[in-house]
């Protein structure tokens, strides 16, 4: 009984959450590039936004956004083929705000437009990952 419920849910799962992914969609669509807060970060991320950490080494270790990517500010330019084409939604975090602002005009330069700035990692509403 527990496989046929299971497998029940399973099949009907995309179907109830189709919409739900659909409005994170639209409502990311709907958020201008610039400064961003947790909130907004996160339906951006929930919506597809590629999430980058521009902190060092030792500071992405310690506590990251599940499922950033990490991509030191100063390496940005030359590492943006792994963040995806500039049509890529983009939200950037570091400590204060300061290094993400510089990953922000950096990309700017490679053709990005669709960028998210959160400034500081403890913006972000939720647990991090180790």
């Amino acid at each position: 009984m527990k496989t046929i419920l299971a497998a029940w849910l399973l099949s009907i799962a995309p179907a109830l959450l189709a919409p739900a992914l659909a409005a994170a969609e639209a409502a990311a669509a709907a958020v201008k590039p610039g400064r961003v807060d947790g909130a907004t970060a996160k339906s951006l991320a929930a919506a597809g936004a590629k999430v980058v950490d521009v902190r060092t080494a030792e500071e992405f270790a310690s506590g990251h956004v599940p499922g950033a990517v990490h991509i030191p500010y100063d390496e940005i330019g030359k590492r943006a083929s792994e963040i995806g084409p500039p049509s890529t939604s983009v939200v950037l975090y570091c400590r204060t705000g300061r290094r993400s602002g510089i990953a922000v005009e950096a990309l700017q330069k490679a053709g990005y437009e669709k960028l998210y700035d959160l400034r500081s990692v403890t913006a972000w509403p939720g647990e991090l990952a180790k």
